[in-house]
């Protein structure tokens, strides 16, 4: 039986800064990682038209958002709670000669306007936002009529195999890869599974979701209905 989703959630783990964030920021840059971040940008802007505008939750060192921004026909930001994220996202954007407006700001109050953007991505965050329903509805608003939300995350129903074909995948050191793999196992608890992405969906401004798994990866597609209702 699925348990129960609460409307608010105790912080696992406080935000990353400092040297952890850089340290996690390292860890995301090694491997594979690189190739799948440019695969999956190429999946995400495949669908865009030229100038749209697209906004990542959430970004982390902001890799995804930069190979978004390296296809030269979006216009895209990011806004991630840490401090120091946000300075090295800025520095990697810088480093690769791309445009990316990277701020500091939560996901319960995004620094933007309504109807900004025509996709907005998440990955491997929405499990650690305290306050899942609210941080959909301020996907919602910032959305435009017609746009698309993307949340990419790890599943509760993610088995060991499919943990550690993860992490293999990423063909990290051997450190990295046991330090990931034990990490990926302890978040597994705070993930949400499938009953319960749509659970939140059904609350939330959006009413409903696509929800899909494929290995450890669980992602729920979003879409803010074209006309008012």
């Amino acid at each position: 039986m699925a348990r129960k989703v609460q409307e608010r959630r105790r912080k696992l783990i406080p935000e990353m800064e400092g040297r952890q964030a850089r340290w996690y920021a390292r860890q995301r840059r090694s491997g594979a990682q690189p190739a799948a971040y440019r695969a999956r940008a190429a999946e995400l802007a495949a669908g865009l038209p030229d100038g749209a505008d697209v906004l990542e939750v959430a970004p982390g060192p902001g890799y995804l958002a930069v190979e978004l921004a390296r296809t030269g026909r979006l216009t895209v930001h990011g806004a991630d709670v840490s401090r120091t994220m946000v300075e090295i996202a800025r520095e990697y954007a810088a480093e690769q000669g791309v445009a990316v407006d990277f701020r500091q700001a939560d996901v319960a109050g995004l620094p933007y306007a309504d109807d900004s953007f025509d996709l907005v991505v998440t990955q491997a965050a929405f499990k650690n936002f305290t306050a899942p329903v609210r941080a959909l509805d301020e996907i919602h608003r910032v959305l435009r009529r017609g746009g698309t939300a993307v949340v990419e995350d790890l599943s509760a129903e993610a088995t060991h195999a499919d943990i550690a074909a993860e992490v293999d995948g990423m063909a990290l050191s051997r450190p990295g890869t046991l330090v990931t793999r034990g990490v990926l196992e302890f978040l597994r608890r705070r993930a949400y599974g499938r009953e319960q992405l749509a659970e939140l969906a059904a609350r939330s401004r959006f009413g409903t979701a696509e929800i899909t798994t494929a290995g450890a990866a669980i992602t729920a597609t979003l879409r803010k209905s074209p006309a008012r209702v």
